[in-house]
């Protein structure tokens, strides 16, 4: 009954479960990464998507080389103000998740 009644709170429980470990660190790293790049918090935040489970449509393309994400970004508030996006990341992380294996892009958005 307690493990129904959490998954009817979290909602999209069998969602997060279909996502890999590895694509959830890879998720992680790359907006780490972009805030980086781009700053820091004080002067930086990604777009939403990168706050969802692995990315979520941040994650543009999975494959033998890695996750690769393709990251909206600008400056605090940014995005729940309805503005948009003043950067552009894209990012090449490791199939395992662990490490950036390219900064494809950083800049004003493409």
């Amino acid at each position: 009954m307690v493990i129904a009644a959490i998954g009817s709170i979290l909602g999209s429980s069998a969602a997060l479960a279909q996502v890999p470990p590895s694509q959830l660190r890879a998720g992680n790293l790359a907006r780490m990464k972009a805030e980086q790049l781009n700053g820091g918090l004080s002067n930086y935040a990604t777009a939403r998507c990168m706050h969802r489970s692995g990315g979520g449509p941040c994650m543009v393309n999975a494959s033998a080389n890695g996750y690769r994400f393709n990251i909206p970004g600008g400056p605090p508030g940014w995005q729940p103000l309805g503005q948009q996006p003043t950067l552009e990341t894209e990012l090449l992380i490791s199939p395992d998740g662990n490490a950036v294996k390219q900064v494809i892009y950083n800049g004003s958005p493409r």
